[in-house]
């Protein structure tokens, strides 16, 4: 689609759990180019859902829309409500502005798709086939999809693959030390966040195209944490693999273990496939070590000496990382922190820095504090902080598939 073609409009962004959805709306410029032809209007979430839903919302301008019980709308699942939202979300644009399409974060787009895709029947159902390489995530967002279908069959919907963006990697990175035929039935080494690496990938080329062509690490540390070696802005390596189990513990789970372990758990604590999956997923990590949170913020605040173990261990586990993805490009030339603890934590950086200083990290102290742009001392490779915005990639990529 070329810029004559553009439409005014608004393009709805969707991220579907099993009990909330995150939204946002964003307003197309046709008359503007490149990334000024997206601009954020207004954004929410709706919490709760099955138990006592909840809406809030905000414009870009930080005035709130809404913060009001849905639960006379509640029939327990995010299928019943979506009609209700989208609804809402029709209400709340201006009439000049109509909704042209949505776009959707889908965890896994497996082998077959390595770029966001306009959804129609057949690809919806391709899609259900990797619900068991995600079997948390994949419902979810195929729920929101064919609710939209249904609903909106008018609608244009793109589907954004958190995977798509690792398919890049070399078999050297990809494939597992596991019989062959294993490896060609899909298990390998798929990556996640990848809609975050690829909105880093691209602010880096549009602001420092130099540093972009060199051999980056992007730390994606938040709730979920992973991280990747991009060169040339492309994907190379990343510490998660399969799932979105593995790499560095995060908040409730345990990144990378011994596989030996599940089989003891299984033999001699008698633990199910669901129940390892609950344990994997919603009881490790730094919940797991502290025994006190998930959340690196109440972890820092607590003297407990578990709390303390716990962002040591999420520390150092980055730092080693770190050094493996550069061990994946032969090098380093710069280094990015990014999500919500990658953005927010000094102390963490500065930790995570301090096990860097071999390999020519250092960071200034007060540029750290202040979360400034660069935040490395005189001498040191470059490091950056740079926020992610994974709901501007899916509306970009939504705004050039949605008339194609």
């Amino acid at each position: 689609m070329t810029q004559s073609d553009r439409k005014k409009g608004a393009l709805l962004v969707l991220n579907s759990g099993s009990s909330s959805v995150k939204f946002t709306v964003f307003q197309v410029n046709p008359d503007a180019s490149g990334d000024e032809a997206l601009s954020p209007f207004f954004a929410g979430q709706l919490d709760g859902i099955g138990s006592s839903a909840k809406l809030k919302a905000k414009a870009a301008t930080k005035e709130l829309l809404a913060d009001e019980s849905w639960e006379h709308l509640d029939q327990g699942t995010v299928p019943a409500i979506l009609p209700h939202l989208l609804e809402w979300i029709e209400k709340n644009l201006p009439a000049d502005l109509p909704l042209l399409a949505a776009g959707h974060r889908v965890v896994h787009g497996g082998q077959l798709f390595n770029k966001p895709v306009l959804l129609n029947g057949e690809i919806i159902e391709q899609l259900s086939e990797f619900i068991p390489l995600a079997p948390l995530h994949q419902p979810q967002n195929l729920a929101a999809i064919r609710t939209l279908a249904e609903s909106r069959p008018e609608l244009p919907q793109v589907a954004c693959f958190d995977t798509a963006f690792h398919q890049t990697m070399p078999e050297v990175s990809s494939t597992y030390g596991i019989p062959d035929e294993l490896t060609q039935e899909g298990i390998r080494r798929y990556g996640f966040h990848g809609l975050s690496y690829e909105f880093i990938a691209h602010h880096m080329r549009e602001t420092f195209p130099d540093v972009a062509k060199g051999r980056v690490v992007v730390a994606h540390l938040g709730s979920g944490a992973s991280l990747a070696a991009l060169q040339d802005g492309v994907s190379v390596d990343t510490s998660m693999g399969f799932s979105a189990l593995d790499g560095i513990p995060m908040g409730t789970r345990p990144g990378s273990m011994d596989a030996g372990i599940l089989i003891h758990l299984m033999r001699h604590h008698k633990m199910s496939a669901d129940e390892l999956e609950k344990m994997l997923y919603y009881k490790c990590g730094l919940l797991g070590i502290s025994g006190l949170s998930n959340d690196m913020r109440d972890i820092q605040a607590s003297e407990d000496p578990k709390a303390k173990l716990a962002e040591e261990i999420f520390c150092m586990k980055a730092a080693k990382t770190i050094t493996s993805l550069a061990t994946s490009m032969d090098g380093i030339d710069a280094l990015v922190f990014t999500a919500g603890i990658g953005e927010h934590s000094p102390s963490i950086r500065a930790k995570i820095a301090s096990h860097l200083k071999w390999i020519g990290v250092e960071l200034d102290d007060a540029k750290n504090d202040a979360n400034d742009l660069h935040i490395e001392a005189d001498g040191s490779l470059p490091v950056f902080v740079i926020p992610t915005d994974e709901e501007f990639m899916i509306a970009s990529h939504t705004l050039k598939l949605q008339s194609a």
